[in-house]
């Protein structure tokens, strides 16, 4: 990239350039953000406050919780600036800065998926192994090398969309900084770069795809062994949160980015706010309403915090 390169600036056209849906959507997306934040922060609180989620299941949620923050904070707020501000304009570091930091959250957010159905897996497949298998240390290992991974693919990601030259068109139809909108920007034959960053969010999707696959495909078969009924649905159960992530994740996920580019069309903004808005402030609910551990806890807490406020009452009305 020439220096000359960071000098540019972009306009982000936003979700509608509309100016009557411009507020509605505001308060609609503020709303959302604000429950992301609280519900998302909320899991965090609750695993580090009650020692019974002290488990490597909740160990990888709280790190999916803090992604789906990080991320929603990349895109958030410059959205709901933006559909406010009439100067609507981004610098080029700025820009690339959001793309990094989105696909960096976004890769952690995909491999703590596939080492959540593995924590699964071991612990209805091996439940004996369990503890052996998911160590605190493998744990942190996992979790670390998904970090750098991430890193590693999100610069990737931004060398091959920002490497190119921009001497023409500034107006980037989206609401981010995304690889697709900006690439369509670049002056300079982009076809390796789209190659490359197609081939490479291919693998890196395939790897994860194949370890959810293989994991739930070996759930399935145990639990199709089980002899209790009862044992099957407390199994399937425990599976049920993590398979609705799934399948919204990587649905959204799989239609905008592994299309070939030319087939990209506007229904990919409403994939993106889907995958990058709505998704983080669901995933909270899924799992705590439907988990009986979650919901226990916050039903314990709720009592605990209940009791100290009338206890306080008290002493406050006797004094």
């Amino acid at each position: 990239m020439g220096g000359n390169q960071t000098q540019i600036k972009f306009v982000l056209l936003g979700i509608t350039e509309s100016p009557h849906l411009q507020t509605p959507l505001f308060v609609l997306f503020l709303l959302i953000y604000i429950v992301t934040l609280v519900g998302n922060f909320g899991i965090i609180i609750l695993v580090r406050m009650v020692p019974s989620l002290h488990t490597p299941m909740y160990f990888f949620l709280t790190h999916f919780a803090f992604t789906d923050i990080c991320y929603s904070t990349v895109i958030s707020p410059r959205m709901l600036a933006d559909l406010l501000a009439e100067d609507k304009t981004i610098s080029f570091t700025a820009c690339m800065m959001q793309l990094f930091t989105f696909a960096f959250f976004a890769t952690i957010e995909c491999h703590l998926l596939a080492m959540m159905a593995y924590d699964r897996h071991v612990a209805i497949c091996h439940p004996l192994l369990y503890v052996t298998i998911i160590s605190s240390r493998v744990c942190w290992q996992l979790v670390a090398s998904s970090y750098l991974f991430a890193f590693l693919s999100a610069i990737i990601y931004t060398w091959c969309t920002f490497g190119g030259s921009f001497c023409g068109p500034n107006r980037i139809d989206h609401f981010f900084c995304d690889e697709v909108p900006v690439l369509k920007l670049v002056c300079s034959d982009t076809h390796s770069s789209e190659m490359l960053i197609f081939a490479f969010v291919t693998i890196n999707a395939v790897g994860v795809s194949v370890v959810l696959l293989l994991s739930y495909i070996s759930i399935i078969r145990t639990v199709l062994r089980m002899c209790s009924a009862q044992s099957r649905a407390r199994a399937f159960h425990t599976c049920a949160s993590h398979l609705m992530t799934v399948s919204m994740y990587f649905g959204a996920g799989f239609f905008t980015y592994l299309q070939p580019p030319s087939s990209h069309r506007s229904l990919d903004k409403v994939a993106s706010i889907f995958y990058a808005v709505l998704i983080p402030m669901l995933n909270p609910f899924i799992y705590s309403l439907r988990n009986r551990e979650v919901m226990g806890s916050l039903e314990k807490c709720g009592r605990r915090l209940l009791n100290l406020w009338q206890h306080r009452r008290f002493l406050s009305s006797s004094t």
